[in-house]
């Protein structure tokens, strides 16, 4: 999952972007509204995680004005407002929720969880598609022979933006997409080497090849 950190204090965006990092999201950090709109224009996002007190405009405005151009984008608000009527405007705004600052980073990865849960139609916490399963609170992919294994955090990357569209074909740009934030070197050969770790790890047929295309798992009903 790619996300988009908006936030302006350097000490809370570094904790929060590293943390982001561990748990394998391709994480992009932006300190004012204005830059953060402009990020949504030029990258597809999984969710955005969003400071209400921001340069320029305000975390209220930047949700709103996304809300206005009909984005569904997943948008949970991280601030220091803790009062009821501050709650509840973000979460009449648009926003799918809410923590106030300081707040414990594993919470705030559970919660992005149930969010993305929520937004992609399940209730359960794992990600499947009836032969492959993965559990994205402890990285652990399980294959048809149903032996958990335990994966590296871009391994668990690719395979989740996988998981949650079998069926459809991802070319290499858009996993690339999903395994990289800004700045970072894209290795030329990091999905072709990806995709055979965890064929390895979970059989031939676990991730199947598209010529030409890109990469899908199986749809099964």
């Amino acid at each position: 999952m790619r996300v988009l950190l908006v936030e302006d204090d350097p000490m809370i965006g570094e904790a929060v972007q590293a943390a982001l990092k561990d748990a394998a999201y391709a994480a992009d950090w932006v300190t004012d509204g204005g830059t953060a709109l402009a990020a949504l224009d030029a990258q597809p996002y999984d969710l955005m995680l969003l400071d209400l007190t921001l340069p320029g405009l305000d975390g209220q405005e930047v949700l709103a004005r996304l809300r206005r151009r009909g984005l569904d984008l997943p948008v949970i608000i991280l601030t220091a407002r803790d009062g009821l009527d501050d709650r509840l405007h973000g979460l009449d705004g648009g926003a799918d929720d809410y923590m106030v600052k300081p707040f414990i980073l594993a919470e705030l990865l559970a919660r992005m969880r149930a969010v993305a849960r929520r937004r992609g139609g399940r209730a359960a916490p794992l990600l499947g598609n009836g032969a492959l399963t993965l559990d994205p609170a402890t990285r652990e992919a399980t294959g048809p022979e149903g032996v958990p294994v335990l994966l590296s955090n871009r391994e668990f990357a690719l395979l989740q933006a996988l998981l949650r569209r079998p069926g459809a074909i991802l070319s290499r740009a858009e996993l690339e997409d999903r395994i990289y934030g800004w700045g970072e070197e894209v290795e030329s050969n990091a999905v072709d080497f990806l995709i055979h770790s965890l064929r390895r790890k979970l059989g031939r047929d676990a991730i199947l090849n598209v010529r030409g295309a890109g990469w899908r798992v199986a749809r099964h009903d």
